[in-house]
């Protein structure tokens, strides 16, 4: 993280219009991955304080097969198939858009982990717009700059 920062800051010898639009494009894409990381961090350990999650497989098959697809079904179950009755029942496991399902998702999407990095990165970019300091020669880099180092920097939070 020092050796981005660091590099961004080397910006300001070129130019300060240069190292404006590096500065808030690096700090912005940095904010938005560690922040999300975060908050992701924090909703998946909440579910397992609440112990919200179910383990009906254990690892090795897991890992053997993901998707179940050589479980055993016997041959009296294949002939009483009705492939009716198997649409509608695998149409209902479907999930619908329903209240509950909103709630979950907003939950983890409307974390202020989430929310104020992606209003700084909103307002840094207007704010570089107005004042006709937009680079988008340095604003782009520095915004895969910042998206590199959030990446390593949410590595060692998830740890």
């Amino acid at each position: 993280m020092l050796l981005s920062e660091g590099l961004v800051l080397a910006t300001a010898l070129y130019s300060k219009t240069f190292y404006i639009n590096a500065q808030v494009a690096y700090l912005s894409s940095l904010f938005v991955i560690v922040g999300a990381s975060f908050a992701y961090k924090k909703m998946v350990g909440a579910k397992i304080d609440a112990q919200a999650y179910e383990e009906d497989r254990d690892l090795l098959d897991t890992i053997e097969d993901p998707h179940g697809l050589y479980e055993e079904v016997s041959e009296t179950e294949t002939q009483d198939l009705d492939f009716k009755t198997i649409v509608k029942e695998e149409k209902a496991k479907i999930k619908t858009f329903s209240l509950k399902s909103i709630k979950h998702g907003a939950r983890g999407s409307v974390s202020m982990f989430r929310i104020v990095p992606y209003i700084f990165l909103i307002l840094g970019f207007i704010a570089l717009v107005n004042n006709n300091l937009l680079d988008l020669t340095a604003y782009l880099p520095s915004l895969f700059i910042g998206i590199v180092t959030g990446s390593l920097v949410s590595k060692e939070i998830a740890i």
